[in-house]
């Protein structure tokens, strides 16, 4: 079995409109939230600031945790866990170049995104988006309690949402 993979997410709400970029992934152009991998040395929430302004040249505030979610790629059977938060806007450089990898970044509403539900990279991105309006949080003591993440995936599967 493969390893599992640790990921960070960020939902980005603005004026209605949530922030994700399009990218290829697996071979096909996908939709997803800005996010990524977790750094050595990185929390969780610094990985999610980093990656967000990596992949769309906007900055944001880290705010609370939406969830944590597992999806097992249908295929493959790769595991994926990503940990999501909502994060605030503060700002974006529409003149950046955006990380390799990235086609575009896109504003869309909810609506849009539910639109695209067979070019979402995963149904982890229409899940915590619905249960970010929804206002679902987590304690962040969920994570606290398992640092460093990359030693305690076990258990942060026992508390992940399926998807």
């Amino acid at each position: 079995m493969q390893p599992t993979d640790l990921t960070v997410a960020a939902v980005v709400e603005h004026e209605g409109r949530f922030l994700l970029v399009e990218e290829y992934a697996s071979g096909r152009r996908v939709f997803t939230q800005p996010g990524g991998h977790i750094e050595a040395g990185e929390s969780p929430e610094q990985a999610v600031i980093r990656e967000t302004s990596e992949e769309t040249a906007c900055d944001i505030s880290c705010e609370e945790l939406v969830g944590v979610y597992l999806w097992i790629h249908p295929q493959t059977r790769q595991q994926f866990l990503r940990i999501v938060f909502a994060a605030r806007f503060l700002t974006c450089d529409e003149n950046a170049k955006l990380d390799d990898g990235i086609i575009d970044r896109h504003w869309l509403t909810l609506e849009e995104i539910a639109g695209r539900q067979s070019r979402l990279r995963s149904p982890a991105v229409l899940r915590s988006v619905n249960d970010y309006v929804s206002g679902k949080r987590q304690s962040d003591a969920l994570l606290t309690g398992m640092l460093p993440l990359q030693h305690n995936v076990d258990r942060m599967i026992a508390t992940a949402d399926l998807v």
